[in-house]
C-alpha cells in the first residue's frame, strides 16, 4: 500500500491514474539542494566553489521561473550571500546537491491533482551518506500537502527518461542492480510503468560500477519530445573504453526501438567537447544533461569553443521557442553530474 501524506485523504491521494508530465511542460517552480556535507565534500575551498556553481544555476533559472533552494535553516544567512533574493529558501535539510535524484518526482492525474512518486533514494546503492537527502521527497510533499505514492523500487529520476507520452528509457545498470533492487527487470519495469503512468520501457545495458550513479541515462540521451531523442556521442566508438561502447550500444538499441505509439525515433547527435577546461577522468562533460525551464534551456559550457558553439546551435534548433543559456559550472561536473542532475521541476497547475 502506498504511503500517503497525513494531510491528504486516502481517496484523494489514490485517485488516478497518475502520470509523469514531460519536462518541457510549464513548471510551477524548480527545486534545488544546497550541498553542505563535509563527509561528501571535505575540502572547504572546493565546497565553497561548488555552492557558488549551484547558486549560479539557481540565479539563472529564477529569471524564468520560481526557484526553491532546500537547506537547513542554519545555512541560510551564508547561502544568501551567493543566492539572488528572488530564490526562495525552504528549511528542509540536505546533504548534497542532487535534487534530480533525491528530490520529489511529481506525477499528475487527469483532474490536475499532483502527487509525489517516491523512488526511495538510497545514496546510489549505499555509495554516499544520505540521511537528509533520503527524506527530501517526503518532506516536500508534506509541506505542499501532496500524497506520496511509493513506487516499490529503489532508484533515481536521473536514471530514467520520460517523453511524457507513455515511453520511458533507462540503463539497466542503474535499476537492475543488487545495490538498489533485488528484483527482476520485468518487475522493476512493471512498477515504474505503473507509478509513472507509462506504457513502454526501453532498456539498454549501461555500465555498473564505473561511476556513483551506475551510468544514469540523462547524461547520455534525452527525449526532446515524443519520437525524438537527442544523444551525445563521440565521432567514433572506442572499443577499449567501456563508456564509449555502452553509449553506442544504447544508441544502437534506441535506433531499432519504437515508442509507446509504435513509432520509430528521430535522432539528433550532440558533440563531445574535445578540449574541455577540466581534463579529469571523472569529469562529466555532458551537454545533454541540460535543464528545460519555462522559456529557456540551461546547459553547461566546457571551454571548447567549437563544441560549445555547436551544442548551443543544435539546442537552439531543437528548442526554437526557448532561450539557450550556457553556464560555466565546472565544479558540478567535477563531482560527477550536471545541471539536470541538480534540478527537479514541479509541474504547473492545470
Amino acid at each position: 500500500m502506498p504511503w500517503i501524506a497525513a494531510s491528504c485523504s486516502v481517496a484523494a491521494a489514490t485517485r488516478g491514474p497518475f502520470s509523469m508530465p514531460e519536462e518541457g511542460n510549464p513548471h510551477a517552480r524548480t527545486f534545488m539542494q544546497w550541498p553542505v556535507s563535509r563527509k561528501v565534500h571535505p575540502d572547504p575551498v572546493f565546497l565553497d566553489m561548488l555552492q557558488q556553481a549551484i547558486a549560479d544555476v539557481a540565479n539563472t533559472i529564477v529569471a524564468f521561473e520560481p526557484v526553491v533552494m532546500l537547506m537547513a535553516s542554519t545555512y541560510g544567512k551564508r547561502a544568501r550571500r551567493k543566492l539572488s533574493d528572488a530564490v526562495e529558501i525552504w528549511d528542509i535539510p540536505t546533504d548534497d546537491l542532487w535534487c534530480r535524484d533525491s528530490g520529489p518526482v511529481f506525477v499528475r492525474n487527469a483532474d490536475g491533482n499532483q502527487a509525489v512518486c517516491q523512488l526511495n533514494f538510497n545514496g546510489w546503492g549505499g555509495k554516499q551518506t544520505h540521511r537528509n537527502d533520503g527524506m527530501i521527497a517526503k518532506r516536500i510533499a508534506q509541506r505542499l500537502g501532496l500524497p506520496v505514492i511509493d513506487s516499490g523500487v529503489v532508484g533515481e529520476a536521473g536514471g530514467l527518461e520520460s517523453d511524457g507520452h507513455g515511453t520511458l528509457m533507462a540503463h539497466e545498470s542503474s535499476w537492475v542492480n543488487a545495490n538498489r533492487n533485488a528484483l527482476k527487470r520485468s518487475v522493476i519495469e512493471k512498477r515504474l510503468l505503473k507509478v509513472l503512468g507509462a506504457k513502454k520501457m526501453i532498456w539498454a545495458p549501461g555500465v555498473k560500477g564505473a561511476d556513483i550513479t551506475d551510468y544514469h541515462i540523462d547524461s547520455l540521451a534525452r527525449f526532446v519530445g515524443p519520437g525524438h531523442i537527442v544523444i551525445q556521442l563521440p565521432e567514433r566508438i572506442d572499443h577499449d573504453d567501456p563508456w564509449s561502447t555502452a553509449a553506442f550500444t544504447t544508441y544502437d538499441i534506441l535506433k531499432t526501438s519504437r515508442d509507446a505509439s509504435g513509432k520509430s525515433f528521430e535522432f539528433d547527435i550532440l558533440p563531445e567537447p574535445g578540449r574541455p577546461r577540466v581534463r579529469s577522468e571523472n569529469f562529466v562533460a555532458s551537454y545533454v544533461n541540460y535543464y528545460i525551464c519555462n522559456g529557456a534551456v540551461i546547459t553547461a559550457r566546457f571551454g571548447d569553443k567549437d563544441s560549445d558553439a555547436s551544442a548551443a546551435a543544435k539546442l537552439g534548433r531543437l528548442y526554437p521557442e526557448r532561450e539557450i543559456v550556457m553556464l560555466d559550472v565546472d565544479p558540478i561536473g567535477e563531482v560527477g553530474g550536471g545541471i539536470h542532475c541538480a534540478t527537479q521541476q514541479q509541474p504547473a497547475e492545470v
